[in-house]
């Protein structure tokens, strides 16, 4: 297993594709489009978190921008904004709803797939690409992730985008394609911070070492990509951190108003060292190497996680006597360094981490597959080539094995189909080299029906369920502790993060009040109260337990009935934000349903030092906010007994103000105080 892989020259693409590639490719978009789009508007608004700001949005070219969680910019959420942008335009174009906002994730997942089959084909074979957009494609965190409106979906395609690339940078040393790489980290960093940034160092020292060029041109190069991602993802950190305080959004999840402190504490070093302000604190599970394998993890991600190690070691043996240059070789360092990159930061990372993060490492897991498969399959007269493709699809079916007994109510029956098959399979595949092709082919296909059942079945069973809140995961009720996901609680990805006031800690931010105080700008009319299935006028029934600013709110906000939305909708136009309510799900459920904003307090998880008493005392006086949504539970973060864990404080104290100033109303089982009704 030391020749060459038959391939084309170094740096020279793949040409001539047999007729049935482009159909071929074709039926996998398609495939994968309608899969991920099927029963796509069961799960509403998804995270309300991020709908809430689409709809400001949608409204607010300022919102928009920013990333605010309100039309009104009282604050952003605790990422950049460009996740948010594809959403955003949907809506400005289609009108609020479901669909509106969760087609332009899917058409994420489909793009993903589709970039992903280019970088494999174009070394490789149509064959290999197929494969990995397939793996891709029924990877359950994908299918959960190309279907939900967090961050990481665009995320992924930018890191696919990334590797692509730089891959295409390495055929000549093409200086243009290395630049777009950096474009696209720019992008990625205004997509999760500093996650993108990941995958850079394999991927620079692969070029700094492999590229055909000399190595001042190389450096060269990859200085005017740093220069690029620098570009792409600082002008907007440029405008946030130099647009006066007093006029823009908090940036919400910082303490002190700076995206810079967000970007390098709470959404970076916070999360390796554990030390992030503004937490809720521990429960993230345990760090360590098997953390990809674990209960909560390994059927999210891992299916052919093993495979994916054994053909990236294989990969490397095939191509190791290749030249310096050599674009097979460079594929499977590419792909396998950002694999194991991501995954150690993310297994031994002691701050928060949540299962869906894993969607990062489907790509890189996907064209492990299908550039080692068919490498492999080419040297399957090898009986050394032949055995290891045997041992991934015998080790395959053993992990599925295992993974799919995790949930023994779930299909019994798969796990020794599977179980039986991958072995039949690879005992087939031991002979491939030596038998009727047509007999190795069928070995080879059983092979991958058996690698990819279980993965399919979660899958499909992801597409089926519904999904809400904060934090997600993928596979059957029994793998998740029930339909849409359980999890710890946590912020709008599950980070326990949340949203701040427009002006930070001091005074309202400028034109606050009773008439005229929406910030300027271009805006269209609120949107019509509407369900998660795009429905005009029904009441909003988002994710979560129940309370108003306890767990609940945490999680996935409340229900709101009908009764409270045209309470809370009557006269809202006369005010800057027609309502406020501690915990950011719970003012997202109250903007969704009534297309208002609704001004969230303390953040999501009551951490954030926004608005202080003083300044909620201050739009109070002024007539900005109509109604004060009281905590539902009696406790938790938002209410009155809690209180904000940050250096800000003061929920409980404006809480209390509010209870013991103004006239308390009772509406669908809400309570409300009118903050224009002294007692």
């Amino acid at each position: 297993m030391t020749a060459p892989v038959t391939a084309p020259p170094s740096g020279a693409p793949r040409a001539g594709d047999p007729r049935w590639a482009r159909p071929a490719l074709a039926g996998l978009l398609l495939a994968t489009a309608l899969f991920y789009l099927w029963n796509l508007s069961s799960s509403g608004y998804a995270n309300s978190f991020y709908s809430a700001a689409v709809q400001a949005g949608g409204e607010s070219w300022k919102a928009f921008f920013f990333g605010s969680s309100d039309a009104a910019n009282s604050i952003t959420v605790d990422k950049p904004p460009a996740a948010l942008w594809p959403m955003a335009l949907s809506v400005r174009l289609f009108g609020l709803g479901s669909w509106q906002i969760l087609v332009p994730e899917v058409l994420m997942g489909v793009g993903t797939v589709a970039v992903l089959y280019a970088a494999v084909r174009r070394r490789f074979s149509p064959a290999a690409g197929l494969i990995a957009g397939a793996v891709l494609a029924l990877t359950p965190v994908a299918a959960l992730m190309f279907r939900f409106n967090n961050p990481d979906a665009l995320l992924a395609l930018l890191m696919t985008v990334t590797v692509y690339c730089v891959l295409r940078a390495l055929e000549g040393a093409r200086t243009k394609w290395l630049v777009w790489a950096g474009v696209a980290v720019g992008f990625a960093f205004l997509t999760k911070t500093l996650q993108a940034f990941l995958i850079l160092p394999p991927l620079a020292v692969l070029y700094a070492v492999c590229a055909p060029a000399s190595v001042r041109r190389r450096l060269g190069q990859l200085a005017l990509a740093g220069l690029a991602a620098v570009v792409a993802g600082g002008w907007w950190v440029a405008v946030v951190e130099l647009w006066p305080a007093a006029s823009r959004p908090y940036v919400g999840g910082s303490q002190t108003n700076s995206f810079l402190e967000l970007t390098f504490g709470y959404n970076g070093l916070g999360r390796i060292n554990g030390e992030e302000a503004g937490s809720v604190g521990g429960g993230w599970g345990e760090s360590g190497i098997g953390r990809m394998f674990s209960t909560s993890v390994g059927g999210q991600i891992s299916w052919l996680l093993p495979a994916a190690l054994i053909l990236l070691v294989a990969g490397l043996v095939v191509t190791w006597r290749a030249g310096r240059a050599d674009t097979a070789r460079a594929a499977f360092v590419a792909w396998g360094g950002s694999l194991l990159m991501t995954a150690a930061v993310f297994s031994f990372m002691a701050g928060i981490f949540h299962e869906y993060y894993t969607v990062a490492l489907a790509p890189y897991i996907a064209a492990l597959i299908g550039m080692g498969t068919t490498v492999l399959w080419e040297e399957r007269r090898s009986l050394l080539a032949a055995g290891t493709l045997a041992g991934a699809a015998a080790v395959t079916s053993g992990w599925a094995y295992v993974l799919l007994g995790r949930t023994p109510d779930y299909l019994p029956w798969l796990r020794w189909a599977v179980l039986v098959c991958g072995l039949v399979a690879a005992l087939g595949l031991v002979l491939a080299g030596r038998v009727d092709r047509r007999l190795a082919l069928g070995a080879a296909g059983l092979g991958l029906v058996a690698a990819l059942a279980g993965p399919s079945a979660y899958a499909a069973s992801t597409v089926g369920s519904v999904h809400t809140g904060s934090i997600v995961t993928a596979g059957p009720a029994s793998a998740r502790g029930g339909p849409g996901g359980g999890g710890r609680p946590g912020g709008p990805d599950g980070d326990g993060t949340g949203e701040r006031l427009a002006g930070g800690v001091g005074q309202p931010p400028a034109g606050a009040g009773r008439t005229g105080g929406r910030p300027a700008g271009p805006q269209g009319a609120p949107p019509a109260a509407t369900a998660p299935g795009g429905a005009p006028g029904a009441a909003v029934r988002e994710g979560g337990r129940g309370g108003a600013g306890g767990m609940g709110g945490l999680l996935g906000g409340r229900s709101v009935g009908s009764a409270a939305e045209a309470r809370i909708s009557a006269d809202a136009e006369d005010y800057t934000w027609a309502a406020a309510a501690i915990g950011s799900q719970n003012a997202a459920s109250y903007q969704l349903a009534t297309g208002k904003p609704v001004m969230a307090i303390g953040g999501f998880n009551g951490s954030d030092p926004s608005p202080t008493p003083a300044a909620f005392k201050a739009y109070v006086a002024k007539g900005a906010i109509h109604w004060f949504v009281a905590s539902g539970d009696g406790g938790g973060q938002g209410g009155p007994g809690g209180g904000q864990g940050g250096p800000g404080g003061g929920n409980a104290e404006i809480a209390t103000w509010v209870e013991a100033h103004f006239t308390k109303v009772t509406v669908d089982g809400t309570t409300l105080y009118d903050l224009t009704d002294r007692k």
